[in-house]
């Protein structure tokens, strides 16, 4: 029994220094392979026009998960209108928000950190739902990523990025 305390003791001192270590030096997410802490320049100033995030084909999103680790990944956006939005593609029928680990967690909190090149945005972000204002986005994300082409069997889901 003592033996067994001890490799339990030990195992947690050790995910204990790897999750600090992980905490000072980051862990971005790469490519198709989720994160833990983003790190870069926190930007504190009011954001009043994304457009500037246009250049970059994709963005990192930091959200909070149930079990206290934050969970980050890649993810595609649009700037319409000076504002910043992030999308999800679904098939049909699948169990949105479920259906990925960041849309569940951004349901539960909307608090997010978005990594931008190296800057660090703390922001809000909430599903849009009007239809006008998804028609418009559709668009944008045509003009910004053209070629690529979604199933037709398949939903997008946008969150808008509240301005401070």
């Amino acid at each position: 029994m003592k033996t067994l305390l001890k490799i339990v003791a030990a195992t947690l001192v050790c995910l204990v220094l790897v999750l600090l270590a992980l905490r000072v030096t980051g862990l971005d997410p790469k490519d198709r392979r989720p994160g833990l802490w983003l790190r870069g320049d926190v930007v504190t100033t009011p954001v009043a026009d994304w457009s500037f995030a246009d250049k970059y084909p994709t963005l990192l999103i930091q959200t909070r998960t149930w079990y206290l680790l934050p969970h980050s990944v890649t993810i595609r956006f649009v700037c319409y209108k000076g504002q910043l939005y992030l999308h999800t593609v679904s098939p049909k029928g699948a169990p949105f928000p479920k259906d990925k680990s960041w849309t569940t967690n951004l349901i539960r909190d909307p608090h997010v950190r978005i990594k931008i090149g190296n800057q660090l945005f703390d922001r809000t972000a909430t599903l849009a739902t009007d239809p006008a204002e998804m028609a418009g986005l559709m668009d944008a994300r045509a003009k910004k990523t053209p070629g690529v082409k979604h199933p037709s069997d398949s939903i997008t889901y946008w969150f808008h990025v509240l301005p401070e």
